[in-house]
């Protein structure tokens, strides 16, 4: 039988078990999947099935996590994001959502930029971790992925952004994905950026406050190659907070526009 183990290909005598194959290839196993389900060693096996052999707590070489994530991605997307560069301005709510999307996704080269520390304030909606509080934030985030994939290569600057050193920050950026607060800060990213890298996608997001309806939040085409993720209109306000669930949903759309671009296809529509 033809079965796929560990995302590679084997020919094997019929009638094998889950256990047995394990013993033969890695016997260190202890636990086992097969068509995405765990199973007990005495599982029949199949022609056409995919084996997973996974040791508890070990952690992936190189080339076994690309070939798990090119499996999962097909290779034509895989090939393309992993030799990708993105920056993220600002890494809060919106941009540590994006930052982790992307890496797991398999971006090869994330660049985030951000001056702030992790307060308690930032853990209702924001990707971090009670034990990161007083860190800055781009060096809380670069260890958290490291943890979810570690042939992502992460530059962390933690500084203020400013058109003095935009170009500096992310000059090596294909697209770059604007998550600021505040609207001085998302003019001056837009102008800056597009003025020197014209041809270069940036993908903003606003109107993502409160707990409105999910199916509000949007992709549009702005103007030539400017992407905007939110509904446009709901800012943070007295009684209208920056909540988890919708910034996440905008977070998310900012990430797949991001894919999209790189994979040559239209963030807003189906057309290449």
């Amino acid at each position: 039988m033809q079965i796929k183990i560990n995302e590679q290909n084997y020919t094997l005598d019929d009638h094998l078990s889950a256990g047995e194959v394990r013993d033969r290839i890695k016997a260190d196993a202890d636990l086992l999947i097969v068509n995405g389900f765990p199973v007990s060693p005495d599982t029949l096996l199949r022609d056409g099935d995919l084996l997973i052999l996974i040791r508890r707590g070990e952690i992936p070489g190189a080339d076994e996590l690309d070939a798990l994530l090119t499996a999962r991605h097909t290779p034509g997307v895989h090939g393309v994001v992993k030799q990708s560069t993105v920056g993220i301005a600002g890494v809060g709510g919106l941009g540590s959502a994006i930052a982790i999307a992307l890496a797991r996704t398999g971006i090869g080269h994330l660049i985030i930029a951000d001056f702030d520390v992790v307060e308690p304030s930032n853990l209702n909606r924001q990707q971090y971790f009670i034990d990161q509080i007083g860190m800055p934030k781009v060096y809380a985030l670069r260890d958290t992925l490291a943890r979810i994939n570690p042939q992502a290569r992460v530059t962390a600057a933690h500084l203020r952004l400013t058109s003095a050193n935009l170009s500096e920050v992310f000059g090596h950026a294909q697209v770059l994905v604007e998550a600021f607060d505040l609207a001085e800060q998302k003019v001056m990213l837009v102008e800056t950026f597009a003025a020197r890298f014209p041809d270069r996608p940036i993908v903003t997001g606003s109107g993502m406050a409160g707990y409105g309806p999910a199916n509000t939040i949007q992709t549009h085409r702005v103007a030539g190659s400017l992407y905007l993720c939110g509904d446009g209109a709901t800012a943070a306000a007295p009684g209208t907070g920056l909540m988890a669930p919708r910034v996440g949903v905008a977070a998310h759309h900012q990430a797949n526009a991001v894919l999209r671009l790189l994979l040559g296809c239209d963030p807003v529509s189906e057309k290449a």
